[in-house]
This record gives structure tokens, sequence and C-alpha cells, in this order.
């Protein structure tokens, strides 16, 4: 029997500007009891696409149908009317409700009142009906990253949505979460619904998907079946060219001790530790990766080590110049730790929050790392925009100009390169990195992978803080995992497996003690 649609999309253009065309000429469909999964490079118009679904943007040219009628989109709000939930990246819950006050949030009930029992009969119901675990009356603040989503995804199915929209689901989950997501998301499926998941992770893409849609630089590439494709060839159409896929991670040698950390423990401004006694040392050399669920204390540890966290009493960090100098950073800020000439870079997880000026063009955020080499009052303009160039150049970074236009209009990918190529342009002995492919493409991605393993090769100590256990155990030599800020394991990367790693990121292991 054939599939009906659930989704037409034709001719579908949006502008922003008169020179920026996000969406060219797309015509997609989304078949009922299907899961589509949909690709593209950074910039390729995915997001832009499924916002004109969920009520975000409005199309400029092209028509929607919804079982096979045509509907006007205007809002969230339309968009829930006509059966279709986005379930986005940042999830939009109140933190102080619970999840049954979260489901139904915004929502009126008879004479104005809701039935608390009746909502949560209805939500055990769907969770029952779909394999969710969820306890309706628990507070959103004491929720897992994995029960977050849960929510987000039943409130839309409480609101009556046949089509779902996932907006890279799995990017802060462990793996057991990620197949328990599949594993409800299936359950969907066979309940006749329709679900888009936009994703980066090709290997998720081919387990969970039916039909995969590309596009590229804004333009509908094709769609290929799930069975008869490989991440080669999603790899391929995504790019318009051939694509190397492997992580080259050449033999870690005559490494040396760059950085020991000792009971590293650190506090939030309300007092709540965020690590405690964390110990490790990182070598240079290797590359020391990072793992563990979101808020286990990835933030806090690097910053902690590049001096814009404060320690607590006991606390150890110690660096060992390649002359064998050695030297703490305990109670140093950055200005301390560039002026004792420790080459220590960071590339920081808020891009511009933390790392750039959205406002400010290229050339003035390299300058935010060359400033202090001047020989008069007056910042070297010169240096700053010769390196931007090489940046630019050796980066692939794609961009009108490097002078004028603000940064933050650059793509997520080369906003990335710029930053990357700023901190390694001074050829660190330590250098950490917070989530540096997050949201990413493929291409721009293996490009960071490379230029982290260079560094390497030229002795720094790389630290790699990731959420893709297949990118950690693939491109790091030592795996270090948190869990509510304590290490529960150090694992050879070569040996290793995702499910080993999966249960260190959710259960603390202490070793007996005689």
């Amino acid at each position: 029997m054939a599939q009906t649609n659930a989704i037409e999309l034709r001719h579908i253009t949006k502008r922003f500007g008169q020179k920026v065309i996000a969406n060219d000429d797309i015509s997609l469909d989304l078949r009922k009891g299907e899961i589509l999964a949909l690709l593209g490079e950074n910039g390729s118009g995915k997001t832009t696409l499924m916002n004109m679904l969920g009520g975000i943007y409005f199309p400029d040219e092209g028509q929607i149908f919804v079982d096979g009628e045509e509907v006007t989109i205007r809002s969230p709000k339309d968009s829930f009317r006509y059966g279709i939930g986005m379930i986005h990246q940042h999830f939009k819950l109140v933190d102080v409700f619970t999840a049954a006050e979260n489901i139904v949030l915004g929502l009126e009930g008879e004479k104005g009142r809701l039935d608390k029992n009746s909502i949560r009969r209805t939500v055990r119901e769907i969770a029952e009906r779909y394999g969710f675990d969820i306890d309706p009356d628990q507070k959103v603040y004491d929720m897992s990253v994995s029960q977050k989503q849960t929510v987000e995804i039943v409130k839309v199915l409480y609101r009556g949505a046949n089509t779902l929209i996932l907006d890279e689901p799995t990017a802060v989950l462990t793996p057991q979460e990620t197949d328990k997501l599949f594993a409800v998301m299936r359950n969907m499926k066979k309940d006749g619904k329709a679900i888009i998941i936009i994703t980066h992770k090709l290997h998720e893409v081919l387990d969970v998907s039916d039909r995969v849609a590309v596009l590229r630089k804004g333009k509908y590439i094709g769609d290929v079946e799930t069975a008869t494709a490989t991440q080669q060839s999603l790899t391929d159409m995504m790019v318009g060219r051939a694509v190397a896929l492997n992580i080259d991670r050449p033999k870690a040698e005559k490494c040396v001790d760059r950085l020991i950390v000792n009971n590293l423990t650190v506090l939030d401004k309300e007092g709540v530790k965020k690590l405690d006694k964390v110990s490790f040392t990182a070598m240079g050399g290797e590359i020391l990766g990072i793992a563990g669920v979101a808020g286990s204390g990835q933030k806090e540890l690097l910053e902690a080590i590049a001096g814009l966290q404060p320690e607590e009493e006991g606390s150890e960090i110690r660096y060992i110049s390649p002359e064998g100098k050695e030297m703490s950073l305990i109670g140093m800020d950055p200005l301390d730790i560039i002026n004792s000439g420790i080459l220590l870079s960071f590339v920081p997880e808020d891009r511009f929050g933390a790392g750039l000026v959205g406002s400010m063009p290229i050339v003035d955020n390299i300058k935010l790392r060359t400033y202090r080499d001047r020989k008069g009052i007056l910042a070297d303009r010169a240096k700053a925009q010769e390196l931007a160039d090489r940046i630019v150049l050796d980066l692939e970074v794609v961009t009108p100009n490097t002078n004028v236009i603000p940064i933050r209009r650059l793509s997520g990918g080369n906003v990335q390169k710029v930053l990357v190529g700023r901190e390694i342009s001074s050829s660190p002995t330590v250098l950490m990195t917070a989530y540096a492919v997050r949201g990413l493409d493929i291409n721009t991605s293996y490009m960071i992978y490379n230029l982290l393993t260079e560094q390497k090769m030229k002795g720094a100590a790389v630290i790699y803080v990731g959420e893709d256990l297949d990118v950690l155990l693939e491109l790091c030599d030592r795996i270090l995992v948190l869990c509510g800020g304590q290490v529960s394991g150090i694992v050879d990367a070569a040996s290793a497996t995702k499910e080993e790693i999966g249960l260190l990121m959710t259960q603390f292991r202490r070793e007996d003690k005689a």
C-alpha cells in the first residue's frame, strides 16, 4: 500500500534582504509513517525551511500543503492547528514548572481552567503509547537533558501533532539515551506519524531514517532511500564532491607532561560544587578528550584552567613549559597567564559570548589576540590584517571581506574557522576546545579535526571537549569522562567502546578502598 503525503512543499523560496536566498525553489514531500532525514552543510537552508513549517518564517514564494490541502502558516499557533510540532535544539521550558504544567502551558481549559488529573492521565497515556519515560509532576530543573527533550516531544503530541520536526535531537544525549529516543521515534512512525530529523551525524541518519533529503546552498539536490545510502554517498551529495571521511589519528609519541591537575574543585556563584576533586594530566603530543552529559563540569574545567573560574583551596593546576620550567596557574587570570609566557589558547563553547565580538569584523576580532604585540601606543593593524587574510585563505573562510562585514553575519562554520584559526596562530603549547564542531557541517568538522591533529603533532597538549562519542573515539588518544563534576574514568580511546563511555557518563564509579 502506497504511503500518502503528510506535507508537500512546492517551489518554496525564502530571501533575507536582496542578496541572500536561503531557500531557492524547493519542492519536497514528507510521507505519513516515515522518518525523513534532512541533510546539508551549514548555511544550506535546512532550519530556514523547517522554520516555515513551524510558523517562525513565512515563505516569499511557494505553497505548503498539509494532507493534500493548501495551508497558510504565519505563526507557531497556525503550525499547531495543522498538526505540525517542532522540537528545537534549545528547549523552551519553564524550569520551575512541572512536566505537565509545561506541556499545557498556553492552552485554554474549559471555563478557563485546566483539569490537572485529566492532564496527568493524558500524559501517561501518551508515554505508554510511544514508550516515553516521564513523570508529569517532576520539576524541569530536576530533569536531565533527555527528560527535558521528552517533555518537549510529549508537549507537541499532547497538542495533536501528526508531523514532528526534530532539530539536532541527539546533540547532547548519551548513546543509551539516543537509542531510547530512536525507539520512541520508530513507535511514532508505526502509529502513522510523519517525522523529520535534522542532524549532522550520518551514522544516526542511516540508523533511524527511511529516506534522506539533501539541500546544498539553498537548493534541493534530491532524496534517496536510506537502505541504498552510505555515509560516503550522503557526504558527496551534501558537499558536491568526494570528501574523505576518516579522521587521521597518528600515534602519540614522545608525550611529555604539560598540564597537571590535582583535586580541582570549583563552586558556582550560588556555592554549588561544579567540579569535585578532579585530577588528570594532559600531555604534549596527544589529544585528551573530555566526555560527559551536558552540565557535568566541562565548562567549569576549561574555564578554571584558563583563569576564568576561581578554584577552591586545595586545588592544583601546574603547567610545565617545553624547557621544563614548572609554574602554578592557581589564582591567575587570563592576563596573568599571558604575561607569564604560557602559550595557552582556548576555544570556548560560547563563540560570541566569550570568544568573538559579533559586531566587529574579522580583523578586529583577530586584534583581540594580537593588540599587545605593539612597539608604540598603537596596535599593529597590518599584522592583524595579514593574519586574517592567512586564516581566510588557509581555512577557506567564505566572507565578502575581512575588515567591514561584522563576523556575526557569517555562517556558523565560517565563524568557528576564524575562532580556531586565531587561537592556533599563536602556536600554543596547550590548546583547549569546547564543542569545537557543534552544529557544523561534516566538511568543516573534518577540517577542524585535522587542525587539532596538526597541533598535537607539533607537540601541543590538546584538550577536546566533545559530544559525539564516535568522534571522540576516533580523534583522541585518551578520553576523560566526567559525571556530576567528578572523574568517573579515563580510558584508552583505541580500545574503549561507546557503551563503556556511555555508562561512565551516567554513573560515577569510585574505586573501593581497602
